[in-house]
């Protein structure tokens, strides 16, 4: 309403003011007056409205450096307040995510990592197992130091084992040293390393999967289930910043189009007489 208002404002200002001037200049003789008349009308324009000033511009490029930086930041500066707040929600939810899982995939490789190294007569791998294994089904003489203070892994040389294990005909895999992470990965995935489990009863065939081994599988899917979970959130973080960028780069754009309004009076000849009318005249610069 208040435009509109401007709008009627400016027409009967410039229309009146092209009375006052066309007044002045009039002398009495019909046929001059008539001509300096259509000649004024003719001549009267009003400067176009520009609904927005180009001081109000915003940049496009530094809307989109924005988001691309902090989502939904760009949507800030370019007015679009129910954007930002989408943007911004979703990255923090995003970011959330990618701890949490990322804390529960640690803690599920605490778990079973834990129930690895826990080895007793009833629990746990034991490179010790795995050793005595070869040495009584594959005719091997590995070398197990007999202290029973000492953990496993510090009771069998690495070396000598691996040197082993690829000499036996069938094994795919030499041994990862304890701690690493394909150490965990091997002893519960390949059945080569099946013996190594306290519950593992196949004999000469190390192709039998026993509970524990089974069980110790499990915690390292669900570990990894959580820590693919929490890289896909962190795929989502950057997917949510380039799409924010984009978002923002096209909101500035649009809150960059102006409204030019142009209003002036054209005069028509008829017969007898020369009406005048407002014209408006509408267009969008980019």
């Amino acid at each position: 309403m208040n435009k509109l208002f401007v709008f009627l404002f400016l027409i009967s200002v410039n229309f009146s003011f092209a009375q006052e001037k066309i007044q002045a200049n009039v002398t009495g003789n019909l046929a001059s007056d008539a001509k300096t008349i259509l000649a004024e009308y003719k001549s009267v324009e009003a400067a176009p409205l520009n609904l927005q000033q180009s001081s109000d511009r915003k940049s496009p490029i530094l809307a989109g450096l924005f988001s691309v930086l902090v989502p939904g930041s760009g949507e800030l500066y370019t007015g679009e307040y129910l954007k930002a707040a989408i943007f911004g929600v979703l990255e923090a939810g995003l970011i959330t995510a990618a701890i949490v899982y990322n804390n529960k995939g640690d803690s599920k490789t605490d778990e079973f990592q834990n129930y690895a190294d826990n080895v007793t007569d009833n629990s746990g791998w034991s490179v010790v197992r795995y050793a005595q294994w070869i040495n009584q089904y594959k005719d091997k003489n590995i070398q197990i130091n007999p202290d029973p203070n000492l953990k496993p892994w510090q009771r069998v040389s690495w070396e000598e084992l691996n040197s082993v294990e690829r000499e036996i005909q069938g094994f795919s895999h030499t041994l990862a040293q304890h701690g690493e992470q394909q150490y965990y990965e091997m002893i519960g995935k390949y059945h080569q390393f099946s013996p190594g489990w306290w519950d593992f009863n196949g004999g000469s065939n190390n192709s039998d999967i026993s509970p524990a081994f089974k069980y110790y599988s499990g915690l390292r899917g669900d570990a990894n289930d959580f820590y693919n979970m929490s890289t896909a959130a962190v795929i989502g973080i950057y997917i949510n910043h380039f799409l924010s960028g984009l978002d923002a780069v096209w909101s500035a754009v649009q809150f960059n189009k102006d409204l030019a309004v142009k209003v002036r009076m054209d005069s028509y000849q008829l017969t007898n007489k020369t009406e005048l009318f407002p014209a408006v005249y509408l267009k969008y610069n980019l």
